[in-house]
């Protein structure tokens, strides 16, 4: 066991694979000589080359594109896009082809691709860089969205998508890059896509989220003695885990909700839609859901009244708790 950062998870998570697989290829801005702009492939050139570990054009449409072309060829690429907000270029690639590719060929090919992408704000970033879009890609058929909380989840989760055969996008917090570690096996290990986690066991109310608010909401939890809570991390985002979901909602019968990006037609709105299907009645209260505000992420000095801060949640607790 070692003591890691998410950084330094995800950079052992590749290397493993890296070692493991000689077709698994890093390309992006400065991944290489640099380690890319979070350093989270320090080092991966020095051991394995630049053939196999290597820079790009500020281009994230080419980025993907050239990606996709490799993994139809049988290589296993995991492309860096640098920050959130620069995705967008690259979304006709990803969605047009990576996604469609194994139907439109109807089988006979298909895109082993993983698109690692720092997630959220938290780090009083300019326009473009603390950006939450993961919905857009969720909604599409044919991707998986997966999004780690934890060191332990991001180093078993990048290696089962990295052996995944269909295209994976990676949202890595960018706030849980370095603020803290935990036990990671030195050794292999792969975490199910698709599955969710338990981080915590409760009665009273299910509390369901991912990414770094996950630690807000823990934080939260442990503040509140006589409230019993049972939060969930989801992981995934598509495929969504709907059996731990329903399972902890049956048994609790309140709900809250809680994600950082905006909550029209979030994350949130399909879990809901998802319970409100298949547990209504076993519901005691409204969903609630507290999330981010439906603008554009502000710059800095506003940035901490965006994300859902403590005092949020509290009252989106509390709201679901004392409903008669």
């Amino acid at each position: 066991m070692a003591r890691l950062n998410l950084v330094e998870a995800i950079n052992l998570g590749l290397k493993q694979e890296m070692k493991r697989d000689k077709n698994v290829v890093i390309l992006g801005e400065d991944v290489g000589k640099d380690g890319g702009v979070f350093r989270v492939t320090d080092n991966l050139q020095k051991i394995f080359g630049e053939k196999r570990v290597f820079d790009t054009p500020l281009c994230e449409s080419g980025i993907v594109g050239s990606s996709i072309g490799m993994a139809v060829f049988g290589l296993r690429p995991v492309c860096e896009i640098q920050f959130d907000g620069f995705i967008m270029p690259a979304i006709d690639q990803i969605i047009t082809h990576a996604a469609r590719i194994r139907n439109r060929s109807r089988g006979r090919f298909n895109v082993p691709l993983v698109v690692r992408c720092p997630h959220g704000g938290g780090i009083k970033a300019l326009e473009h860089h603390s950006d939450c879009p993961e919905v857009l890609f969720s909604h599409i058929p044919g991707l998986k969205v997966v999004i780690p909380s934890t060191p332990y989840d991001a180093k078993g989760l990048i290696a089962s998508a990295i052996r995944d055969d269909d295209p994976v996008i990676f949202f890595e917090p960018k706030r849980v890059y370095r603020s803290f570690k935990e036990e990671v096996p030195e050794k292999e290990y792969t975490i199910p896509i698709g599955k969710a986690k338990i981080v915590q066991e409760g009665h009273d109310i299910t509390i369901i989220s991912y990414g770094a608010m996950i630690h807000k909401v823990k934080e939260v939890a442990d503040k509140l003695s006589d409230v019993s809570c049972e939060i969930i991390d989801l992981r995934t985002l598509s495929p969504l885990d709907e059996e731990t979901i329903l399972e902890s909602v049956r048994k609790t019968g309140r709900v809250l909700i809680v994600h950082e990006a905006p909550g029209m037609y979030g994350v949130g709105a399909e879990v809901s839609a998802l319970i409100n299907q298949k547990a209504l009645l076993n519901l005691e209260a409204p969903i609630e859901r507290v999330t981010g505000f439906d603008i554009v992420v502000p710059l800095p000095k506003l940035e901490d009244y965006h994300i859902p801060s403590s005092e949020r949640i509290i009252n989106g607790i509390k709201k679901v708790i004392n409903f008669s």
